[in-house]
């Protein structure tokens, strides 16, 4: 499945500064029956997002009308516990197209690369001047340039450079999954293939 290219993505951002956020949070185990990528975005957070009798929690941030945006700004230690790959199919779901934190769980990162979200790792100071200057204006725009590995707040110029393997940025810039990938390439695999002893 083809995703969008992903190059320079400006937004407002949604702030989620707690710490340790697992998978369970994120898409809980209990909406885990369906096999495709779809409608995991209504299950988003949902017991942080309802209550009981399915009202929305006024007090928790998806819920607020004063954010928005497609980037979730997150706490350290973002997307651990189980490998489950639908919390990064109810992100992509919602419409978030990149979640920065100062510190990812291996397999979260992995699985939203491979579904079209950029997961972007700043430093603890960097990520503590992005709460802030959301917290001070809801409407602060961020800017993540994946070409160039910066992200920037627009407000103030401030910058941090990210780190993304070299695989994975070509195909978020080109919009491909693992599959697309080796369509791409389809005729030099077949090329390769000849020179190979039956």
């Amino acid at each position: 499945m083809a995703y969008d290219k992903f190059t320079i993505l400006k937004s407002t951002a949604y702030p989620l500064p707690i710490e340790n956020v697992d998978t369970d949070q994120i898409i809980p185990a209990r909406f885990l029956k369906a096999t495709e990528r779809k409608g995991f975005g209504d299950n988003l957070f949902r017991d942080w997002r309802y209550n009981k009798d399915e009202t929305p929690k006024t007090d928790f941030v998806l819920n607020n009308p004063k954010y928005s945006g497609k980037i979730l700004v997150g706490g350290r230690n973002f997307g651990s516990g189980s490998s489950r790959e639908h919390a990064a199919w109810a992100v992509y779901d919602f419409g978030f197209r990149c979640v920065i934190s100062s510190f990812f769980a291996d397999i979260f990162k992995n699985n939203c690369l491979n579904v079209g979200v950029l997961p972007v790792q700043v430093s603890k100071d960097f990520s503590k001047e992005i709460f802030n200057a959301i917290a001070s204006n809801p409407n602060t725009e961020i800017e993540v340039n994946l070409e160039e590995q910066q992200v920037t707040l627009l407000a103030t110029g401030a910058s941090e450079n990210f780190e993304i393997n070299g695989y994975k940025k070509e195909n978020m810039l080109n919009g491909f999954d693992d599959i697309d990938y080796l369509q791409n390439i389809k005729e030099d695999i077949q090329e390769f293939a000849k020179t190979r002893p039956f």
